[in-house]
């Protein structure tokens, strides 16, 4: 087990981020250290708490108490109303879980969902979430997000913009760098030697032989016959419904779509509550859970921990590999 921990950044307050960093601290304890970053005043009532100051005390402390590295936020936090007098706080949460990870006190860094409004009214955030802030933090111009479980790894290459404006975004070399970082990615974070790359289809069947759409015909099948020689497997393009039934998904390691319901609706249908949100194309290692903060049910104790669990220990797991 690597001395280092994950650093877990807190998020959103008013969100169920506190509540699941104490429901997956009672779970994994020892199993996985990690240490939270925030404001212990926004735990749940009765958390056992040991404030540290350097990261290293966290693989001892993480057997009796919640490790944490404190941080004073402006305000307290009321469940399932986000003040934006915190958002400073939770940008600098992040901040400090990466320059941890940079500095080589942590293994990996793991972030609880943000509600990005309140990053905006709050500090004037000027990124349309985690991923782009982290890219920005770590000098990094391309990053991919994948998001995986024990069944199933996807990876939209258009991610948040509306479905009509996908075939103007999609380009052949945003889909290049989509796969040549997911394969890089596969090999030096996931230890797959030889990666198996699925590509779905842009159109419906992927376009019937131009029936139902050219784009297949015009420049994504001959791209991926160019960068067919490389250090990976690569298919496709394949109709994307029929890529994710149990017989399609044993023939690859990861399905590159080519928009974000075509790679999410898969495997939030196969696996809701394990699945993990990774950033591919960072020089450090980030995970997150695949849900968002909750705010309808946040305070109650009605919060399932498993996907930061699983998200926290698959950062535990490529941090030892990075």
């Amino acid at each position: 087990m690597s001395a280092r921990p994950v650093a877990l950044s807190c998020g959103e307050p008013a969100g169920i981020g506190p509540e699941i960093a104490v429901k997956a601290w009672e779970t994994l304890r020892a199993e996985c250290p990690f240490v939270w970053i925030g404001d212990p005043r926004h735990l749940p009532a009765g958390t056992p708490v040991a404030e540290i100051s350097d990261p290293a005390e966290a693989l001892a402390a993480c057997r009796r108490a919640l490790p944490v590295l404190r941080l004073d936020f402006a305000a307290p936090m009321v469940p399932g109303q986000a003040d934006p007098a915190n958002a400073r706080g939770t940008i600098a949460a992040i901040e400090t879980a990466v320059r941890l990870v940079q500095a080589g006190q942590a293994s990996a860094i793991c972030t609880a969902p943000i509600h990005k409004k309140a990053l905006i009214d709050g500090a004037g955030f000027a990124y349309p979430g985690h991923t782009e802030f982290l890219a920005a933090l770590a000098g990094v111009e391309r990053v991919v997000m994948m998001l995986a479980s024990d069944r199933l790894r996807v990876v939209p290459t258009t991610i948040h913009m509306a479905l009509s404006d996908v075939p103007h975004r999609l380009t052949p070399s945003l889909l290049r760098e989509t796969i040549e970082i997911t394969a890089r990615d596969l090999r030096d974070r996931f230890g797959i030697a030889h990666p198996r790359l699925a590509v779905a289809g842009l159109n419906p069947h992927a376009g019937e032989g131009g029936a139902m759409g050219r784009e297949e015909i015009d420049w994504i099948a001959p791209l991926l016959a160019q960068m067919a020689p490389q250090e990976f497997s690569l298919s496709g393009p394949h109709p994307a419904d029929t890529m994710f039934h149990a017989a399609a998904r044993v023939k690859y390691d990861v399905a590159i779509c080519m928009y974000h319901d075509q790679a999410l609706i898969p495997i939030k249908t196969l696996d809701f509550d394990q699945g993990v949100n990774v950033t591919l194309g960072l020089p450090f290692v980030r995970t997150s859970p695949d849900h968002g903060t909750a705010f309808d049910i946040a305070g109650q104790g009605l919060a399932n921990p498993a996907s930061l669990i699983a998200a926290l220990k698959l950062a535990q797991k490529m941090g030892a590999q990075a």
